[in-house]
């Protein structure tokens, strides 16, 4: 079975995002508050855009107090936070089509900074649904096998009993690929078999693949990502730049 081998493109900037990991569970925090205030609930049982931000949070190894707390921060009738969830699309060097999500109170700073990258580094941001409608949207959950303990056929066999809809071995990693109403379940099903995941979250998907060749478009796509995922409001940069 075949997926969208996602952790091509994330293994090489795992480093780099391990090293801003206060900076990605504030993210996941504002994530976990808007979940709470749109879904009413602060249980992940009764809440399932809280239950698929919670298994982000997880992947990402963000505590259970840190979760706990954000919640109950949520749920405190004196919390004032308020944000609007926001996507701007648009291109990269050669073309390459880039989604980005973003959380914001003020959309008067976000959109003029998001657009400052885009013409910046890249071809300049799009109107909506430029770039969105070469993208699927999946649930995707990559399962840690670097140690190489787990057997393929078992993980495959799980997860397809689980509910998922794609299973890829890639590497070090097994990726599940989910339909996003069955994510919360198949994520829920593998973690009672206590497998560890690398990630867990709903991505946009891109149908194809761009590659850049030429040294300088590189080096403008990286500056281009790492200013995006840089910029505190943004919370999700999706793209079809195959950085192999």
């Amino acid at each position: 079975m075949s997926g969208h081998s996602k952790w091509h493109n994330i293994q090489k900037t795992k480093g780099a995002a391990d090293a801003k990991r206060s900076a990605t569970f504030t993210k996941i925090a504002k994530e976990i508050i808007v979940a709470v205030k749109q879904g009413g609930s602060g249980d992940p049982a009764n809440n399932s855009r809280l239950a698929t931000v919670v298994a982000k949070a997880k992947a990402a190894n963000m505590p259970n107090d840190n979760i706990k707390r954000t919640i109950d921060k949520a749920l405190g009738a004196g919390n004032t936070d308020n944000y609007e969830s926001v996507t701007y699309e648009g291109y990269g060097p050669c073309g390459v089509a880039v989604i980005v999500e973003a959380l914001t109170d003020n959309r008067q700073r976000t959109a003029p900074e998001v657009r400052h990258y885009f013409d910046k580094f890249g071809k300049g941001m799009g109107a909506q649904g430029c770039v969105s409608w070469s993208f699927d949207r999946k649930g995707v959950i990559v399962i840690n096998n670097e140690d190489e303990e787990l057997d393929e056929d078992t993980v495959m066999m799980d997860a397809l009993e689980a509910g998922a809809a794609d299973f890829e071995a890639d590497g070090p990693v097994f990726e599940v690929t989910t339909d996003p109403d069955s994510f919360n379940d198949v994520v829920a099903a593998l973690e009672t078999k206590g497998y560890t995941f690398v990630s867990a979250d709903i991505e946009m998907v891109p149908q194809n693949y761009v590659t850049i060749t030429d040294p300088d478009d590189v080096r403008s796509m990286e500056k281009l990502l790492d200013m995006l995922e840089d910029n505190e409001d943004v919370q999700n940069v999706w793209h079809n730049w195959q950085n192999d």
